[in-house]
């Protein structure tokens, strides 16, 4: 991990202070790109977002899929934590703090927009630092590239019914056409143009494609960066009048991490899985796609949405938490392989 990705955190809190400040002080130019919309669709914006997710999507190989098979035990598991599990819980973490433990503290006007940006948080999984976690934990290369291009080819597929789905549950309004249109734009797009990316920069050889992601790669995180100075840019004032709500959005975040890591991590233990496959497999679980939760916030919700703000933290609390995870199955592996072995 390069120093720039281990302090992602301290980026991101340098980023809200700067954009709050740039929020009280120069409102104008932030106001003037906030009406820079076509369709609904921030341009600005939207060109972050791309220049975010293309890198990241241009490192998955989808001829990996043929790996699946290998690693049948480990890609179930995982499958049904990322799908069946974790966005779910999710939507019952969001109820259960946004709306009941929470809320005499929340501007009420927001309790919905909240919930909503938890369960764009976990309805996606994480695509590129998931690369860097299992790196970490010497998890088997081939496991992560399939289940990150399986859980790609997924979400170009069920992450809007599923957001659909859960914001219904909710009693959350459905803007079904800006929801489509967001899994469009910042999923089926970017995939076809990193993929048309990823085989010309291959076609020059495997030096120059592991040259090219180099000088790409810290473009993701710089763009990330610059949307984070707009959002606080316009979320300044409600953050300014109440500071403590990023903590309690905090709350569900860290419980749902930590909950479906240690699921995936024990049902790959019960299934008798190897510890390099269950490793990724529980960090593929607990992590999020935030680039996509933020953008899909945005274009639905707006820059001045509780839903975009509890993307953010989402953000805000990634890279310590599963550092954290990491740390965690790295000490456990005598325990897990133990148990392994027995089952």
């Amino acid at each position: 991990m390069s120093v720039f990705e281990r302090y992602l955190t301290v980026w991101v809190f340098l980023c809200i202070v700067v954009g709050i400040a740039f929020g009280q002080f120069v409102p104008a130019p932030f106001q003037a790109i906030g009406r820079m919309e076509v369709a609904k669709v921030n341009l600005p914006v939207g060109l972050l977002i791309w220049v975010m997710i293309i890198p990241m999507l241009i490192k998955v190989d989808f001829g990996s899929l043929s790996q699946v098979k290998a690693h049948w035990r480990g890609i179930g598991v995982t499958l049904f934590v990322n799908w069946a599990v974790k966005p779910f819980s999710m939507a019952f973490l969001g109820w259960l703090f946004v709306r009941q433990v929470f809320a005499p503290w929340l501007p009420a006007e927001q309790l919905d927009s909240y919930i909503a940006g938890l369960i764009l948080l976990a309805a996606a999984p994480c695509t590129a630092m998931v690369f860097v976690w299992s790196r970490l934990t010497n998890g088997h290369p081939l496991f992560t590239l399939s289940q990150v291009a399986l859980n790609d080819t997924i979400m170009v597929f069920a992450f809007a019914p599923i957001v659909g789905l859960l914001l219904g549950l909710s009693a959350i309004s459905v803007p079904w056409d800006t929801l489509v249109t967001s899994v469009v734009l910042y999923i089926v797009i970017p995939v076809i143009l990193a993929q048309v990316i990823r085989k010309a920069l291959l076609a020059r050889g495997p030096a120059a494609f592991d040259a090219a992601l180099a000088k790409i790669g810290p473009w993701s995180i710089s763009a990330l960066l610059a949307t984070l100075v707009l959002l606080f840019a316009f979320q300044g004032q409600a953050i300014m009048a109440q500071p403590m709500v990023i903590a309690m959005l905090a709350v569900p975040i860290l419980i749902q991490v930590f909950f479906n890591s240690a699921l995936a991590y024990w049902l790959n233990r019960r299934v008798g899985e190897s510890h390099s496959v269950a490793c990724p497999s529980a960090l593929i679980g607990a992590s999020n796609f935030f680039e996509l939760a933020v953008a899909a916030a945005i274009s639905l919700f707006g820059f001045q949405s509780g839903a975009a703000l509890a993307t953010v933290v989402g953000v805000l609390i990634e890279v310590p938490v599963m550092l954290l995870v990491v740390r965690i199955v790295n000490q456990s592996k005598g325990w897990y392989e133990l148990g392994a072995r027995r089952a």
